[in-house]
């Protein structure tokens, strides 16, 4: 094989290999998004009994939308991670609950999937004891 295939062929490789890290490293941040089996029966109660903050009439939805999440602040301005794409998503303080405790002491986010909400939409939040 001439030199300049090696090169080409070694490139392809690398990149390959910076893809399968990268999908295994979003692949073990979800683990760290799902409940733990034994806590699944907490967690619905919990996700099925919450409603907007900013507007109580209306649900959170339930544990197809909600689920424990990592956080960041940036500019002093809170930002919760979204399961699908691994994307920080701006939380709006209006959507932070603030009258009752999670079930567990983690950050939990209620938001639609990308696919379904191009405008990072978050429809409830929860900040957890332990960040």
């Amino acid at each position: 094989m001439n030199p300049s295939c090696k090169l080409l062929l070694s490139g392809f490789l690398l990149l390959g290999l910076t893809a399968a890290v990268q999908a295994q490293e979003v692949g073990q941040g979800a683990v760290h998004r799902q409940h733990p089996p034994q806590d699944q029966a907490l967690h619905e109660k919990f996700y099925s009994t919450w409603h907007m903050p900013d507007n109580p009439a209306l649900s959170c939805c339930n544990s197809a939308d909600c689920y424990p999440t990592d956080i960041r602040y940036e500019d002093g301005k809170l930002y919760a991670r979204r399961r699908e794409d691994g994307k920080y998503i701006p939380v709006p303080a209006q959507k932070v609950e603030r009258n009752r405790d999670n079930p567990d002491g983690r950050n939990h986010l209620c938001a639609p999937p990308p696919a379904l909400s191009p405008l990072d939409t978050v429809y409830c939040f929860a900040l957890g004891g332990a960040t």
